[in-house]
């Protein structure tokens, strides 16, 4: 069985002609069993061996450079795609690859060129209305997708590419519908199987959001960005090996990308990371310690006053409090200070043990509430340009999937809600670490606004 797949690559890679079907075949049979990956890079070498240094002819570089596309080797697919001759094939190839190294304008140039020469010219035009699209021209693809209206009904690109300008109108919901009718009409969309699984991330349906991520996967050109949003989605579940391994996927194709250079270090690092079960199960004690509410404690009306003033209400919050700094609050004095202590000796705590360094404090959780501090001038100051900007949803960062769902788990609903809190604070969300912080400062940053004490 395993010789009658290598052949059928083989036989694929030299079919004359070597059209459209052909590479329809091809993704089929990569999408059906991986492991003729390695077979088609074997396929690959033999038809570059039997050029024997000699100069390829455009046909073969066309079959080269449509297998390295295939496998995701986009800059090595241009090299052979541009000395491919002017066929529609090599333009449309051409395009996808431009397309995943978001390089948009190149990539509508190329499709505008399939379209004029031999390929399906209702498919060219709907792939270079999605470059425009993402190249920051949406009204230039509504034209193109105009022009098709009535005529691409029956294609699935045409559907995906409706769906992609609603989700950016951020209408989810009509753009989840257009991509499950794009996968009615082709069940093996790429595009339309990475927004389905990249919609449900967003909401959270993270064992949907796998399933459709791991469909992607079977049908390339794999977008590498299913590679990496899948990666987060294992991470989160702590299937660091597994996660670490889509990583890869994209360093190999990519070389030296920052993202994913910089998730699978922290990966290695969580995989690498010594799990004691004691100590696991005395954390989890201490934060349900931690979590419990101030007033179920017989304080004297002064003190329970003098903590709601100041926002207190767990246990949590008074191993981040110092003694000085509810000394410092109006009306609180020496008594309701020891009236305070006394309840933390009774629990094993100490005012500030939050604050003290790693190697002396217990570890802690992370608060289950927090008071937001203004940063910057008071609310009197702020004026009513920067109080929209404050009270813009945080979904305008157009934060990367692992920052979104941080500042979901800790409930941060607007960009003031998030200028509201210190680096040190959202360190303390899962998952959440120096390459997400450093992506919240930099959008911050454009938009002139800065994190609590930075």
């Amino acid at each position: 069985m395993t010789d009658q797949m290598t052949s059928d690559v083989r036989a694929l890679m030299d079919r004359d002609p070597f059209d459209l079907s052909t590479v329809a075949d091809l993704r089929e049979l990569l999408g059906r069993d991986p492991s003729r990956y390695r077979t088609l890079r074997e396929a690959v070498q033999n038809i570059k061996d039997r050029a024997r240094g000699g100069e390829l002819e455009p046909d073969l570089q066309l079959r080269l450079g449509v297998a390295e596309v295939l496998h995701g080797h986009y800059l090595q697919a241009l090299e052979h795609l541009e000395k491919a001759g002017d066929s529609g094939m090599a333009h449309f190839h051409r395009g996808l690859a431009l397309e995943n190294l978001q390089r948009w304008e190149e990539a509508a140039d190329a499709f505008a060129a399939a379209g004029e020469s031999d390929y399906d010219a209702k498919l060219a035009t709907l792939h270079r209305a999605g470059a425009m699209r993402r190249a920051g021209k949406p009204d230039v693809a509504r034209s193109l997708l105009k022009q098709l209206e009535g005529q691409a009904d029956g294609k699935a690109e045409y559907h995906y590419q409706i769906g992609c300008l609603l989700a950016d109108d951020r209408e989810q919901l009509e753009a989840a519908a257009a991509f499950e009718r794009a996968l009615e009409l082709d069940r093996d969309h790429t595009g339309a199987l990475f927004q389905l699984a990249y919609i449900n991330d967003l909401y959270g349906n993270d064992d949907v959001a796998v399933d459709y991520y791991r469909q992607c996967l079977r049908h390339p050109p794999v977008p590498l960005a299913a590679l990496i949003n899948l990666g987060i989605l294992l991470e989160d579940d702590q299937r660091y090996r597994e996660a670490e391994t889509f990583y890869n996927q994209v360093l190999d194709h990519l070389g030296n990308e920052p993202r994913a250079r910089l998730y699978a270090k922290d990966c290695r690092a969580s995989r690498d990371m010594y799990y004691d079960e004691s100590l696991e199960k005395q954390y989890d004690r201490l934060r349900t310690l931690l979590e419990i509410p101030v007033t179920d404690f017989e304080l004297s009306v002064r003190s329970r006053n003098c903590l709601r003033k100041m926002n207190i209400r767990t246990l949590g919050d008074l191993t981040r409090t110092t003694e000085v700094a509810l000394l410092a609050s109006k009306n609180f004095g020496e008594t309701s200070l020891s009236e305070i202590k006394q309840i933390m000796d009774t629990k094993g705590l100490r005012l500030g043990m939050a604050l003290e360094s790693p190697d002396r404090g217990a570890p802690l959780a992370r608060p289950t509430h927090h008071a937001p501090v203004p940063s910057g001038p008071s609310a009197a100051e702020v004026s009513p340009e920067e109080r929209a900007i404050l009270g813009k949803p945080i979904s305008e960062l157009n934060l990367s999937v692992r920052s979104r769902k941080c500042m979901s788990k800790l409930n941060l609903q607007t960009i003031g809600d998030l200028v509201s809190r210190t680096g040190d604070e959202l360190l303390e969300c899962k998952n959440f670490g120096v390459t997400s912080l450093n992506e919240v400062r930099e959008k911050l940053s454009e938009m002139g606004l800065k994190l609590r004490n930075d």
